[in-house]
């Protein structure tokens, strides 16, 4: 795939190593040279909506808010916004946008230079954005050690919707795409764990997702990594073997099962475990 659409599965931001295991370096480079994507870091690259909703933050003398703030600080999110996302404090007047979403900052707001600050931009994302996206701008957060998990624990929040994101909120998930597997089965009412030790026929395996009480581990299944290496790809059919034959039942979702089709995994995660209830 091209450099940008591997980017924006990635989350918006990805270290090289990720980012070559879906594209080229050819493909990189021609991004960039067209400024579709930029150089974030030594050997991490960004989709351009950070830079984007700076410019249109010093524009309306605003602040970046929620996922364009989230980005601002380098964390993935599940899905980039479309138009940055400002918030112009009290004081100034709301500009009719046509190119961004803006809306009026909190007074309670913390900010940090042109963004809202980390911890405000963790709850702001709870309590505004549907649990899947939310959930992975929390588990980046502290994924990348901007927050630490006392740190949201410390927050007496009030709304329900805030309260569950930073109960859940866990910085072992590896990515975006892990984090909404993750959401879509705390939705289902399942206790899962992010990288749960599992030892099976020798092997010590950490599936994405694991109930180890019902003995069920589910899987963020990205074909891509294994096309690119073999070698991958009959490590994870042997992992998988091992787990089934020590009793393990084990699911398995594709990016675009996660992302857009929620539904499919529901059902899918639903039926299992009524089948699980009924054994």
């Amino acid at each position: 795939m091209d450099a940008v659409e591997a980017l924006d599965r990635l989350g918006g931001v990805a270290p090289v190593s990720a980012l070559l295991a879906l594209t080229t370096r050819r493909r990189i480079r021609t991004a960039l040279s067209k400024g579709l994507i930029r150089k974030a870091a030594r050997n991490r690259y960004a989709l351009p909506a950070a830079d984007q909703a700076r410019r249109t933050a010093v524009l309306y003398h605003g602040h970046i808010t929620h996922l364009s703030a989230a980005m601002h600080w380098g964390w993935e999110v599940r899905v980039a916004p479309a138009r940055p996302q400002i918030a112009v404090p009290h004081g100034r007047p709301l500009p009719k946008a046509t190119a961004a979403d803006v809306r009026r900052l909190p007074r309670s707001a913390g900010t940090r230079g042109w963004a809202t600050d980390p911890l405000t931009t963790v709850l702001q994302c709870a309590q505004d954005l549907p649990f899947p996206d939310a959930l992975a701008v929390a588990d980046s957060a502290l994924r990348h050690g901007d927050l630490a998990y006392d740190d949201l624990q410390c927050v007496k929040a009030t709304s329900s919707r805030v309260r569950r994101v930073l109960l859940y909120a866990d910085g072992r998930a590896a990515n975006p795409f892990e984090s909404a597997l993750r959401a879509l089965a705390i939705e289902c009412g399942l206790n899962v764990v992010p990288q749960y030790e599992i030892q099976a026929r020798g092997l010590v395996v950490h599936p994405d997702l694991v109930d180890p009480i019902a003995g069920v581990a589910i899987e963020a299944e990205s074909w891509e990594w294994h096309g690119k290496e073999k070698r991958a790809f009959d490590s994870d059919c042997e992992r998988y073997t091992a787990l089934v034959v020590t009793g393990w039942r084990v699911l398995r979702f594709t990016w675009a099962e996660v992302m857009l089709n929620p539904d499919y995994v529901r059902a899918c995660l639903r039926e299992l475990y009524a089948e699980l209830g009924a054994a």
